[in-house]
């Protein structure tokens, strides 16, 4: 760069005036991001534990920008607070892994569903043109001023969003037409469980968890109440492009600390014989078999199973 390409003070002032504004728009300013007891840097690595697994503190002094101190000193306040724990490395024992525990994944929880609505609050102000420009535009800053890509994930877990019941719906209904020759009325049965799911959503008590890859829906799952004290798991599934990421162990996970978190004493699931994939998660997860019944259904005779896990 010669001194003639030097930017002028006219467009420093916008790039100054625009992170003025934005920083606003999103509440950075805030003692608390989101009103959450997080600082923007606690928040920003409970999103990275969350979302990517076998983590050590190099790699958050890396893909972040963070001083070492600094990193090391807020992962031992995590620790502190029952957020993280770390598991040496059977590689080098000197490498700790770092992950967040139960409570870790509770905390985070709220944090990441307020983030998505905030910036669904601030979408839904623009018309779908503008709301493309702005992603698009954004896109662009991202484009010329990173000088690496972010971190790649295997995936990320996410809420239900619009138009996911029919992607989903869609899905389970191909997958399962085609690896147990189910027919349409699994694919119906399906889109009632999440129309239900939605027309009667108690955000208190009921959870949805997307698994998304590369921005495409890779599995999810959700909990739904059935009474006070017994929550139920429903229409876990996993894509068969993603399978052997532990993406369905995760899932089940996430339903299981939610509801324990909520004080449910009981979540039970239905199931059939043939699933043997989900079965096998569900065992491994502490789950009981305490009934099961011939039925003929999806134009397929089948052995039905309810399994309950006492939390």
């Amino acid at each position: 760069m010669t001194i003639h390409d030097h930017p002028g003070k006219e467009r420093i002032d916008a790039v100054r005036a625009f992170n003025r504004f934005y920083t606003r728009q999103i509440g950075l300013l805030d003692e608390g991001l989101l009103k959450s007891p997080f600082s923007l840097t606690e928040a920003r690595v409970l999103y990275e534990l969350a979302h990517r697994d076998g983590l050590v503190a190099s790699d958050l002094v890396r893909d972040l920008g963070l001083d070492p101190g600094y990193v090391s000193r807020l992962l031992k306040n995590f620790e502190k607070r029952g957020l993280v724990e770390r598991e040496a490395s059977e590689a080098d024992a000197r490498r700790a892994s770092i992950a967040l525990t139960p409570a870790g994944r509770e905390a985070f929880a709220p944090l990441n569903q307020d983030s998505h609505d905030q910036v669904r609050v601030l979408l839904d102000r623009l018309a779908p043109a503008d709301q493309d420009r702005l992603v698009k535009a954004m896109r662009t800053v991202q484009d010329l001023l990173g000088d690496r890509p972010e971190p790649k994930v295997s995936y990320i877990l996410r809420p239900l969003q619009v138009g996911d019941i029919g992607w989903i719906t869609h899905r389970q209904g191909l997958i399962y037409a085609q690896d147990y020759g189910w027919d349409e009325t699994y694919e119906a049965l399906v889109a009632e469980i999440l129309g239900e799911f939605v027309k009667n959503f108690v955000p208190q008590w009921e959870r949805s968890w997307i698994a998304e890859r590369e921005g495409e829906v890779v599995g999810s799952v959700l909990v739904m109440r059935k009474s006070p004290k017994v929550a139920k798991l429903r229409l876990l599934y996993v894509e068969p492009s993603a399978r052997g990421l532990g993406i369905g162990r995760r899932l089940v996970d996430e339903c299981i600390t939610f509801t324990r978190a909520k004080g449910y004493k009981t979540l039970t699931l239905w199931t059939n014989d043939i699933l043997g994939a989900a079965r096998r998660i569900y065992q491994e997860a502490g789950f009981k078999l305490v009934d099961e019944e011939r039925h003929h259904s999806f134009g397929k005779d089948l052995v039905g199973q309810t399994w309950n896990l006492e939390l």
